[in-house]
């Protein structure tokens, strides 16, 4: 009898352990659920990059170019940034798709998408890839990349200097070369992208690149150009010194800008906006890179694109895409604020678009 009696408490305690540890487990659960944290990276992240793969499908982005799920680093070149990248460029494309919204804006922000954009644009077939060149940003760089991945040298340090715009020979077809449905289906499916720069640091080096530092092989420049800025925009006639910067400012600021222009031909690509070179309200871009944060963007980029694995953008010479706001405002010191109001007026879309802010000294 008292065997049958112990036997039978063993088994209440068992079963008591056993209910204990079943109600420890739903309470464990309960915890977990009513206490987690709603600011944790978990919480957050998830509905971000459902938005983000949302808005990539919007801008019609090729099924195979989606972006992976995730944005971990993973090769050379990847900087500890590099995870929170996805969001930065949704965010570009957002800010870029609501200015193009912007009815206020609208002959800022909108062109056709004309011969004189298609021949910007390049081409690599191979990979599906469309990369629309806006000059002083670090596009020599990049048309290295697309020529290798197009297979007419096997690496970066193969291609001669002369070659890389050479377009007869360097493989690198423009858009423009195509019929129209080819163009059309292109512009669908490819992954495209281009660079940016702060507007009025890129014609600053626009400026010292062709008219000081003018290269023997861009004569025309030096002998055309300046001389027909200098003839219409220079304020004192007895000066015999070359272009200065203020008869450049003067140029790009005049509203009746565009008769020099079309005498000037296709030189003008150096300064002309990104919205001219581009199109980016007509033209769905999968990715804007920003010159200033290059050494981020440009992994993300060939990440985006798949082809991270197969080329590397060239090393980036430390300092040289900072912005240099002393250096601008140097530059612009000796301007009058009428003659920078007009050229910021001309290149307004290009720092609303992009999300540049005003110059500070235009704002004193």
């Amino acid at each position: 009898w008292l065997t049958s009696d112990n036997m039978h408490h063993q088994w209440l305690l068992l079963a008591a352990c056993f209910w204990v540890i079943f109600m420890f487990m739903v309470a464990s659960k309960f915890i977990t659920l009513t206490f987690k944290d709603p600011d944790g990276y978990g919480a957050k992240q998830e509905p971000l990059i459902l938005t983000a793969v949302t808005k990539v499908e919007e801008v019609h982005v090729p099924e195979e170019k989606h972006w992976p799920e995730e944005f971990q680093p993973t090769g050379k070149g990847f900087s500890g940034n590099l995870i929170h990248q996805p969001l930065v460029h949704m965010e570009r494309l957002e800010l870029l798709r609501n200015v193009c919204k912007d009815a206020a804006l609208r002959d800022l922000s909108h062109t056709a998408v004309s011969k004189f954009v298609l021949d910007r644009i390049f081409v690599c077939d191979k990979h599906k890839i469309l990369f629309c060149q806006t000059p002083k940003v670090g596009n020599t760089q990049w048309k290295k990349v697309l020529i290798v991945l197009n297979g007419a040298f096997s690496s970066i340090e193969e291609i001669p200097e002369n070659i890389v715009h050479d377009h007869e020979k360097n493989g690198l077809p423009r858009l423009s070369s195509f019929s129209d449905s080819e163009i059309k289906k292109r512009l669908n499916l490819y992954f495209k992208f281009f660079i940016v720069r702060d507007p009025f640091e890129r014609l600053i080096s626009a400026f010292k690149d062709k008219f000081v530092h003018n290269p023997r092989f861009e004569p025309w420049y030096r002998h055309e150009i300046a001389p027909g800025i200098i003839r219409k925009y220079r304020k004192n006639r007895t000066e015999t010194k070359g272009l200065q910067f203020e008869d450049f400012v003067r140029y790009l600021g005049d509203p009746n800008h565009r008769w020099l222009d079309v005498q000037f031909g296709d030189h003008i690509i150096h300064w002309v906006t990104y919205v001219e070179l581009c199109a980016p309200c007509e033209i769905a871009y999968s990715v804007i890179g920003h010159h200033e944060t290059l050494e981020d963007d440009a992994p993300y980029i060939l990440k985006a694109a798949g082809i991270d694995h197969l080329v590397s953008y060239p090393t980036i010479p430390p300092g040289i895409t900072v912005y240099n706001r002393t250096k601008v405002e140097r530059y612009f010191a000796g301007i009058s604020k009428r003659d920078i109001r007009r050229l910021y007026a001309r290149f307004e879309g290009d720092f609303k678009l992009f999300g540049y802010r005003e110059p500070d000294f235009l704002l004193n």
